[in-house]
Protein backbone atom coordinates (compact mmCIF):
# COMPACT_ATOMS: atom_id res chain seq x y z
CA UNK A 1 0.00 0.00 0.00
CA UNK A 2 1.57 3.34 -0.39
CA UNK A 3 1.05 6.70 0.74
CA UNK A 4 -1.89 8.14 -1.46
CA UNK A 5 -4.35 4.85 -0.39
CA UNK A 6 -2.69 5.71 3.29
CA UNK A 7 -4.46 9.71 2.74
CA UNK A 8 -7.46 8.00 1.18
CA UNK A 9 -8.55 6.10 4.00
CA UNK A 10 -11.80 6.49 5.86
CA UNK A 11 -10.80 6.98 9.58
CA UNK A 12 -13.38 4.90 10.73
CA UNK A 13 -12.28 1.90 8.80
CA UNK A 14 -9.78 1.24 11.73
CA UNK A 15 -8.51 -2.58 10.29
CA UNK A 16 -6.40 -0.86 7.91
CA UNK A 17 -4.22 1.14 10.35
CA UNK A 18 -1.74 -1.04 12.23
CA UNK A 19 -2.25 -1.53 15.65
CA UNK A 20 -0.06 -0.49 18.55
CA UNK A 21 2.36 -2.39 20.35
CA UNK A 22 5.83 -4.24 20.29
CA UNK A 23 7.23 -5.76 17.13
CA UNK A 24 9.97 -7.58 16.70
CA UNK A 25 11.34 -7.37 13.10
CA UNK A 26 13.49 -10.22 11.49
CA UNK A 27 13.48 -9.21 7.97
CA UNK A 28 11.29 -6.07 7.17
CA UNK A 29 7.92 -4.52 9.31
CA UNK A 30 5.54 -2.14 7.29
CA UNK A 31 3.17 0.32 9.73
CA UNK A 32 -0.05 1.99 8.31
CA UNK A 33 -1.15 5.15 10.21
CA UNK A 34 -3.40 7.77 9.16
CA UNK A 35 -1.30 10.19 6.80
CA UNK A 36 1.85 8.15 7.33
CA UNK A 37 4.06 4.87 5.98
CA UNK A 38 6.65 3.20 8.42
CA UNK A 39 9.09 0.97 6.51
CA UNK A 40 11.52 -0.79 8.78
CA UNK A 41 14.64 -2.86 6.82
CA UNK A 42 17.51 -5.13 7.26
CA UNK A 43 19.80 -3.93 5.48
CA UNK A 44 23.32 -5.72 6.95
CA UNK A 45 24.33 -7.85 9.58
CA UNK A 46 22.72 -6.63 12.68
CA UNK A 47 21.96 -3.08 11.18
CA UNK A 48 18.15 -1.81 9.96
CA UNK A 49 17.14 0.80 7.82
CA UNK A 50 14.43 3.26 9.11
CA UNK A 51 12.11 5.61 7.28
CA UNK A 52 8.95 7.63 8.02
CA UNK A 53 7.15 9.17 5.23
CA UNK A 54 3.99 11.67 5.52
CA UNK A 55 0.86 12.90 3.17
CA UNK A 56 3.44 15.90 2.45
CA UNK A 57 6.29 13.95 1.26
CA UNK A 58 8.32 14.71 4.29
CA UNK A 59 10.64 12.24 4.98
CA UNK A 60 12.98 10.81 7.63
CA UNK A 61 15.41 8.48 7.42
CA UNK A 62 17.84 6.44 10.04
CA UNK A 63 20.20 3.74 10.27
CA UNK A 64 19.55 1.71 13.35
CA UNK A 65 22.77 -1.12 13.98
CA UNK A 66 21.71 -3.36 17.10
CA UNK A 67 23.70 -5.84 19.26
CA UNK A 68 21.71 -9.01 17.56
CA UNK A 69 20.06 -10.08 14.24
CA UNK A 70 16.65 -9.10 15.51
CA UNK A 71 14.82 -5.48 16.40
CA UNK A 72 12.56 -4.83 18.42
CA UNK A 73 10.28 -1.36 18.69
CA UNK A 74 7.35 -0.69 20.02
CA UNK A 75 4.60 1.77 18.79
CA UNK A 76 2.88 3.65 21.22
CA UNK A 77 1.06 7.16 21.99
CA UNK A 78 3.03 9.69 23.99
CA UNK A 79 1.68 12.96 25.72
CA UNK A 80 1.40 15.86 22.94
CA UNK A 81 4.34 17.95 24.02
CA UNK A 82 6.70 17.80 21.34
CA UNK A 83 4.67 19.02 18.15
CA UNK A 84 5.16 21.59 16.49
CA UNK A 85 7.74 22.49 19.07
CA UNK A 86 8.42 21.99 22.88
CA UNK A 87 7.72 24.69 24.56
CA UNK A 88 5.18 24.06 27.54
CA UNK A 89 3.46 20.74 29.72
CA UNK A 90 -0.15 22.68 29.43
CA UNK A 91 -2.56 21.43 27.22
CA UNK A 92 -6.10 23.62 26.33
CA UNK A 93 -8.91 21.74 25.54
CA UNK A 94 -11.61 23.91 23.63
CA UNK A 95 -14.51 21.59 23.90
CA UNK A 96 -17.09 21.85 21.41
CA UNK A 97 -20.08 21.68 23.93
CA UNK A 98 -19.79 23.88 26.86
CA UNK A 99 -21.21 21.77 29.95
CA UNK A 100 -23.37 23.70 32.49
CA UNK A 101 -23.15 23.00 36.08
CA UNK A 102 -25.45 24.25 38.75
CA UNK A 103 -24.65 25.45 42.21
CA UNK A 104 -23.62 21.98 44.12
CA UNK A 105 -23.71 20.25 40.90
CA UNK A 106 -21.05 17.36 39.97
CA UNK A 107 -20.46 15.79 36.31
CA UNK A 108 -18.07 13.34 34.36
CA UNK A 109 -17.77 13.49 30.66
CA UNK A 110 -15.31 11.83 28.14
CA UNK A 111 -13.56 13.57 26.02
CA UNK A 112 -10.99 13.91 23.26
CA UNK A 113 -8.00 14.95 24.02
CA UNK A 114 -5.01 15.06 21.64
CA UNK A 115 -1.84 13.21 21.54
CA UNK A 116 1.31 11.98 19.69
CA UNK A 117 3.13 9.03 18.44
CA UNK A 118 6.17 7.46 19.53
CA UNK A 119 8.57 4.66 18.55
CA UNK A 120 10.80 3.08 20.72
CA UNK A 121 13.48 0.77 20.31
CA UNK A 122 13.36 -1.86 23.20
CA UNK A 123 16.95 -3.38 24.24
CA UNK A 124 17.53 -4.81 27.48
CA UNK A 125 15.13 -3.37 29.75
CA UNK A 126 15.36 -0.15 28.33
CA UNK A 127 13.49 1.85 25.71
CA UNK A 128 14.72 4.28 23.72
CA UNK A 129 13.23 7.13 21.59
CA UNK A 130 13.82 6.56 17.93
CA UNK A 131 10.96 8.89 16.48
CA UNK A 132 7.94 11.00 17.58
CA UNK A 133 5.46 12.74 15.21
CA UNK A 134 1.79 13.83 14.92
CA UNK A 135 -0.36 12.35 12.50
CA UNK A 136 -3.00 15.33 13.50
CA UNK A 137 -0.77 18.48 11.94
CA UNK A 138 -4.21 20.49 11.80
CA UNK A 139 -4.55 20.48 15.33
CA UNK A 140 -1.38 21.07 16.48
CA UNK A 141 -1.21 24.39 17.55
CA UNK A 142 -0.67 26.92 20.29
CA UNK A 143 -2.42 29.77 22.75
CA UNK A 144 -1.98 31.99 25.02
CA UNK A 145 -4.42 31.42 28.12
CA UNK A 146 -4.88 34.66 29.85
CA UNK A 147 -3.62 38.19 29.74
CA UNK A 148 -0.75 38.72 27.03
CA UNK A 149 1.38 39.98 29.84
CA UNK A 150 1.27 36.72 32.32
CA UNK A 151 -0.92 34.14 30.60
CA UNK A 152 -0.13 30.79 30.13
CA UNK A 153 1.28 29.51 26.50
CA UNK A 154 -0.52 26.19 25.79
CA UNK A 155 -1.20 23.15 23.41
CA UNK A 156 -4.27 24.23 22.19
CA UNK A 157 -6.65 21.32 20.94
CA UNK A 158 -10.63 21.67 20.29
CA UNK A 159 -12.43 18.94 22.14
CA UNK A 160 -16.04 16.73 21.42
CA UNK A 161 -17.39 15.06 23.99
CA UNK A 162 -17.89 11.43 23.85
CA UNK A 163 -19.78 8.45 24.94
CA UNK A 164 -17.14 5.60 25.62
CA UNK A 165 -13.13 5.28 26.24
CA UNK A 166 -13.16 3.36 22.73
CA UNK A 167 -14.33 6.27 20.90
CA UNK A 168 -10.95 7.96 20.29
CA UNK A 169 -10.12 8.33 16.76
CA UNK A 170 -6.82 5.85 15.86
CA UNK A 171 -3.81 8.01 16.34
CA UNK A 172 -4.82 10.83 16.26
CA UNK A 173 -6.67 11.53 19.82
CA UNK A 174 -7.19 9.80 23.33
CA UNK A 175 -9.98 9.53 25.28
CA UNK A 176 -9.81 11.17 28.90
CA UNK A 177 -12.46 11.30 31.74
CA UNK A 178 -13.44 14.54 33.40
CA UNK A 179 -14.64 14.81 36.67
CA UNK A 180 -15.99 18.33 37.22
CA UNK A 181 -17.58 19.66 40.75
CA UNK A 182 -19.14 22.87 41.58
CA UNK A 183 -19.00 23.94 44.84
CA UNK A 184 -19.89 27.34 44.11
CA UNK A 185 -23.63 29.41 45.28
CA UNK A 186 -24.00 29.98 41.44
CA UNK A 187 -24.20 28.42 38.36
CA UNK A 188 -21.26 27.75 35.86
CA UNK A 189 -20.63 26.98 32.19
CA UNK A 190 -17.10 25.45 31.37
CA UNK A 191 -15.96 25.72 28.05
CA UNK A 192 -12.47 24.78 28.09
CA UNK A 193 -10.21 22.86 30.78
CA UNK A 194 -6.64 24.07 31.14
CA UNK A 195 -4.05 21.46 32.73
CA UNK A 196 -0.57 20.14 32.43
CA UNK A 197 -0.85 16.98 30.57
CA UNK A 198 2.71 16.06 31.51
CA UNK A 199 1.46 14.63 34.69
CA UNK A 200 -0.79 12.25 32.63
CA UNK A 201 0.08 8.94 31.16
CA UNK A 202 -1.34 7.54 28.71
CA UNK A 203 -2.26 3.80 27.70
CA UNK A 204 -3.21 1.98 24.25
CA UNK A 205 -5.05 -1.30 23.18
CA UNK A 206 -5.20 -1.88 19.73
CA UNK A 207 -5.29 1.15 18.25
CA UNK A 208 -7.12 2.89 20.82
CA UNK A 209 -5.82 5.24 23.68
CA UNK A 210 -6.78 6.41 26.66
CA UNK A 211 -4.99 8.83 29.58
CA UNK A 212 -5.31 9.45 33.11
CA UNK A 213 -8.41 11.33 34.63
CA UNK A 214 -8.48 14.85 35.90
CA UNK A 215 -10.40 15.95 38.89
CA UNK A 216 -11.93 19.40 38.69
CA UNK A 217 -13.49 21.48 41.48
CA UNK A 218 -14.46 25.08 41.28
CA UNK A 219 -14.98 26.70 44.75
CA UNK A 220 -14.60 30.11 46.91
CA UNK A 221 -11.38 30.37 48.69
CA UNK A 222 -11.89 33.62 50.61
CA UNK A 223 -12.73 36.28 48.49
CA UNK A 224 -11.67 34.31 45.18
CA UNK A 225 -13.52 31.82 43.13
CA UNK A 226 -11.04 29.15 41.86
CA UNK A 227 -10.11 25.92 40.46
CA UNK A 228 -8.59 23.01 41.92
CA UNK A 229 -7.44 20.62 39.24
CA UNK A 230 -5.86 17.16 40.21
CA UNK A 231 -4.29 14.37 37.95
CA UNK A 232 -5.65 10.66 38.64
CA UNK A 233 -3.99 7.85 38.01
CA UNK A 234 -7.06 4.79 36.56
CA UNK A 235 -6.80 1.27 37.24
CA UNK A 236 -7.02 -0.47 33.53
CA UNK A 237 -5.78 -3.52 32.03
CA UNK A 238 -4.57 -1.58 28.76
CA UNK A 239 -0.45 -1.16 27.91
CA UNK A 240 1.05 1.93 29.86
CA UNK A 241 3.54 3.60 27.08
CA UNK A 242 6.45 4.77 27.78
CA UNK A 243 7.07 8.73 28.08
CA UNK A 244 9.24 10.67 25.86
CA UNK A 245 9.20 14.90 25.68
CA UNK A 246 11.76 16.51 23.94
CA UNK A 247 14.41 18.29 25.39
CA UNK A 248 15.05 22.13 23.98
CA UNK A 249 18.53 22.94 23.87
CA UNK A 250 19.35 26.30 24.88
CA UNK A 251 22.09 27.95 22.59
CA UNK A 252 24.43 29.91 24.58
CA UNK A 253 25.56 33.25 22.28
CA UNK A 254 28.14 35.50 23.37
CA UNK A 255 28.37 38.67 21.73
CA UNK A 256 31.69 41.03 20.91
CA UNK A 257 31.35 44.27 21.73
CA UNK A 258 34.34 47.07 19.72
Amino acid sequence: MDLLQIKNMNEDTNSNYSDYGVYSIEDSLELLLPDTIIKIKKIGKNVFSYTRKDAEDNILEKTIPVSSSELTIELAPIRPLNYPARRTDYLYLDLDTPIFLSSGASAVVLVNCPIEIGVFIIHGGNKDSLDWFTCNHVDSRFCLYGNPESGTLCNYSQSKIVESIDSSTPFRNAVIEITLKNELSRGITVSKLVFPISEHSIYYKNSKAIVDSLNGTFKKKLTLEISDVDAVAIQTDWTKSPTYERIENVKHIDLGVD
